[in-house]
């Protein structure tokens, strides 16, 4: 008897079982996929925008960087231009001052015996009053002439300042009072607003003059009346002085030029007394400052360092 074998026929598959492991794993493969594009897409994205935002703060700083440059550069060709007229101011100075010297020198050894035969005249002439009234402007004049050769010298001379420790309130109104007849001629009212136990240390006759030749050059300024105030402080140089009046101020030429020698707008002036005042400072090794009040009129304040010039008496 023959044996019978049973056939079985396998199911035709129509396509991959949706469940099978297989197919599961294409479909996360291909989720991966996907999600590693829009992961590269988000991080191209946010790097463009890194770079985009450090080339912004890049240019800021940049930019600062330039504008702080720039200041500077400003600051540094000012400094320079300051020191270039410096410079040139003190090669002026020196000429001028060897030619005024020998010309100051020449001129008053002259006065000296004009001066005596002046005096002679003057006692000759006792009880004529009309040849002493014109004496007595020829002697006007030649005071102002000897003036002029008295301010000629000081500027000219290079003395260094004898140092002595001393009140300069005390000072200052020994100045005051030198100079009240004209004071009070001119209806000028003086306030002073100095401590009267602030101790300099300075030259006091060099220190005294440029204090006289500030308050004359304000008097000057004030010829219908007005105000004289001096004031002294303690500023971050050391120690101030001002003197400030109420006239009508400074003009930008003026305060460029104000301490040149010879430069005046006096009609009778020689221009020296403002740059007599800027040498003493100078030789204090302090400095003068010429500005204008908020209120009106001019200032001008000493400044001495603060090493040998700022004390308080005991």
């Amino acid at each position: 008897m023959n044996d019978i074998i049973p056939i079985y026929r396998l199911p035709i598959s129509e396509g991959p079982d949706p469940e099978s492991p297989v197919v599961v794993a294409n479909h996360a493969d291909e989720g991966t996929a996907a999600d590693n594009g829009e992961l590269s897409h988000l991080v191209q994205g946010s790097s463009l925008e890194a770079v985009l935002t450090a080339w912004n703060d890049a240019t800021v700083r940049l930019q600062q960087t330039h504008e702080v440059l720039q200041a500077e550069v400003r600051r540094l060709t000012d400094e320079l231009e300051e020191k270039n007229r410096e410079l040139t101011r003190q090669n002026r100075l020196a000429d001028l001052g060897r030619m005024a010297s020998h010309v100051a020198y020449e001129v008053r050894n002259s006065l000296v015996p004009v001066n005596l035969y002046m005096s002679l005249l003057n006692r000759r002439l006792s009880e004529d009053s009309d040849s002493r009234e014109i004496l007595a402007k020829v002697e006007t004049g030649f005071n102002a002439l000897n003036t002029t050769v008295n301010d000629l010298l000081s500027f000219t001379s290079h003395r260094e300042p004898q140092w002595h420790s001393f009140l300069i309130r005390r000072l200052v109104d020994e100045v005051c009072e030198s100079i009240g007849p004209q004071l009070d001629a001119q209806s000028i009212r003086v306030m002073t607003d100095v401590a009267p136990t602030t101790q300099v240390s300075a030259d006091r006759e060099m220190l005294r003059r440029a204090v006289l030749n500030l308050m004359l050059n304000a008097i000057d300024v004030m010829p219908d009346g007005g105000e004289l105030v001096i004031t002294s402080f303690e500023s971050p140089s050391g120690f101030d002085l001002e003197i400030a009046d109420s006239g009508p101020g400074l003009q930008r030429e003026q305060l460029l030029r104000i301490f040149d020698p010879f430069y005046t707008t006096k009609p009778a002036g020689t221009g020296l007394g403002l740059a007599i005042v800027h040498r003493i400072a100078e030789a204090h090794g302090g400095r003068v400052i010429a500005s204008n009040c908020p209120e009106g009129g001019a200032a001008f304040t000493i400044q001495l360092p603060r090493g040998r010039a700022l004390g308080v008496a005991a």
